[in-house]
């Protein structure tokens, strides 16, 4: 838990910053929703970049030495009510959920642990003999520090022991069946507060229509509009299997317990793609995309010691899904375990078969390169024709922005109280919101012209900050906070030999750069 101080002044960075700020602060704010200030918006609007290029406008050479098809789409949020009954989120997009009946508050119990009070510490290991359990928030500082409070004060009071860290059990393990009465719900006074787990669906419903509304939904993810489409893709491009189609965009879900910052909240963005390739290629497939999603995230300034992969178990797999694989982050409020990033999903055929039972449209594929291929070979007319037409598989890389965000916000968090600030963001530099500090040394001299023409130059190429106030070292603390990667200071030398002071963030070295070679100098190192 003490990786949790940092994560407190992430977030007090980011709104002194404005990087994130609570959602209608003004009237209170509403839990688990946030808005993007200017530099956060120029953050994800960065990362979004790096993701569609990399995707769509020059996705990555597959394995047959080519550069994979791909095309990309931005559908509607809210789609015919008949979309979600197909995809089974209208009967099985559910959390279970319980709720504390002293406090009203709701929890999903598979996001509450417990510290332990034992009689006596059993040999055995069965929590089952615990006196009584306090639950928390796992990821949530104050509330394991709510929780540990309270146990250590039934401890001094009964002489009980005081586990904190017992074998990990969710309140969704049936050990705990038969002795809610002994839990203490995060907020309560009272053990034995917290009701039975009932299933909670997670989809925002909306109503479309002046008179005689239909009950629609805003939709829980991207994907669906994707399958959607798929017809229209094939019809209206020259897209062969296999191919993907990517879309970022806004979803909903009525999360219990959003928590943790912007890292589980009920409106966010996600970037989804959807590879629709043959049935028998889909393996292969599933495992080139969780390769070059690992790329990526390394490629935009993640450490890879920071990153892991994790499979599903079989009874955590989602509906739809055959295999999946998470790509995993070590953030702050879980070290020194990790926490979901991205998940890669191999959906097998499931949704275009659903959506073509539904609708009553046909959304298979005539695969003519494989029909003239099977005929060459000699095969049978009634085995070409089983063949050479059939429902893709779906492999789906699928990640937030908003949460990759909050990934670099993380990444980039640093410490050193020798420097102008103390806190400062090491963003790579593609990454960086605000790409160059422009300053002149003082007010006067000629300087301010000189820093405004430079300005004026480079921002048609770079997102650049002209700062013509305070002392310089307050200017630099600002830029280091803010993470900008270069600084460039107009003096007195300056106006002698047409040369500025360039400082660099994270060494803090500085050297002098002609006017004239500036934009190379930047051109060249914002490449990398």
């Amino acid at each position: 838990m003490a990786e949790a101080n940092v994560m407190e002044k992430i977030v007090s960075l980011c709104k002194r910053r404005g990087f994130v700020y609570p959602a209608s602060e003004i009237y209170g704010g509403i839990n688990g929703f946030w808005d993007y200030g200017p530099l956060g918006s120029l953050l994800k609007n960065n990362i979004r970049d790096s993701w569609w290029r990399t995707m769509v406008e020059a996705p990555p050479i597959g394995p047959d030495g080519h550069p994979i098809e791909m095309v990309g789409v931005d559908t509607s949020i809210i789609q015919h009510p008949q979309t979600w009954v197909a995809s089974g989120h209208a009967s099985g997009f559910a959390d279970p959920m319980v709720d504390d009946r002293e406090t009203k508050q709701r929890y999903r119990p598979d996001h509450l642990s417990v510290i332990y009070a034992w009689d006596v510490e059993p040999e055995s290991g069965d929590e089952t003999q615990a006196k009584y359990l306090f639950a928390y928030v796992e990821g949530d500082d104050a509330s394991y520090r709510k929780a540990l409070k309270k146990a250590q004060k039934e401890a001094k009071k009964t002489g009980a022991k005081v586990i904190e860290n017992p074998p990990r059990l969710r309140l969704t393990h049936p050990e705990f069946d038969g002795y809610w009465e002994f839990i203490y719900a995060p907020d309560a006074e009272h053990p034995g507060t917290l009701t039975e787990p009932r299933q909670f669906n997670l989809m925002l419903g909306s109503e479309v229509g002046a008179v005689d509304p239909v009950k629609v939904y805003l939709r829980p993810e991207t994907a669906q509009g994707i399958f959607l489409n798929f017809k229209n893709i094939i019809d209206t491009t020259r897209v062969k299997i296999p191919f993907g189609v990517a879309q970022i965009g806004k979803s909903f879900r009525n999360e219990v317990t959003p928590r943790n910052f912007i890292f589980r909240s009920r409106e966010f963005e996600q970037m989804e793609m959807e590879f629709f390739c043959h049935p028998d290629e889909s393996r292969m497939w599933y495992d080139f995309w969780t390769a070059e999603r690992m790329r990526w995230w390394q490629s935009i300034g993640v450490k890879k010691e920071n990153l892991r992969l994790r499979e599903h178990e079989k009874d955590e797999l989602s509906h739809y899904s055959k295999m999946t694989v998470d790509i995993e982050y070590k953030y702050p409020f879980t070290a020194p375990d990790f926490g979901e990033l991205e998940g890669i999903a191999h959906r097998g055929d499931y949704d275009l078969t659903q959506h073509q039972k539904h609708s009553g449209n046909r959304l298979d594929y005539f695969d003519q390169e494989l029909q003239l291929k099977l005929k060459a070979e000699g095969k049978s007319d009634e085995e070409v024709k089983a063949k050479s037409r059939y429902i893709p598989n779906v492999i789906e890389p699928a990640s937030g922005l908003t949460r990759a965000v909050l990934l670099l916000l993380c990444e980039a968090y640093a410490e050193d109280a020798t420097r102008p600030s103390p806190v400062y963001l090491k963003f790579d530099p593609k990454m960086a919101p605000i790409k160059v500090g422009i300053f002149p040394l003082v007010n006067k001299e000629g300087m301010p012209e000189i820093a405004e023409k430079l300005y004026m130059d480079l921002r048609q190429k770079f997102m650049c900050e002209y700062d013509p106030k305070q002392s310089i070292g307050k200017r630099y603390a600002r830029m280091d906070e803010i993470g900008t990667p270069y600084c460039m200071t107009i003096d007195g030398q300056t106006l002698t030999d047409q040369t500025v002071t360039i400082r660099e963030r994270d060494t803090l070295k500085q050297e002098r750069v002609s006017l004239d070679k500036i934009s190379g100098y930047l051109s060249e190192r914002l490449s990398r």
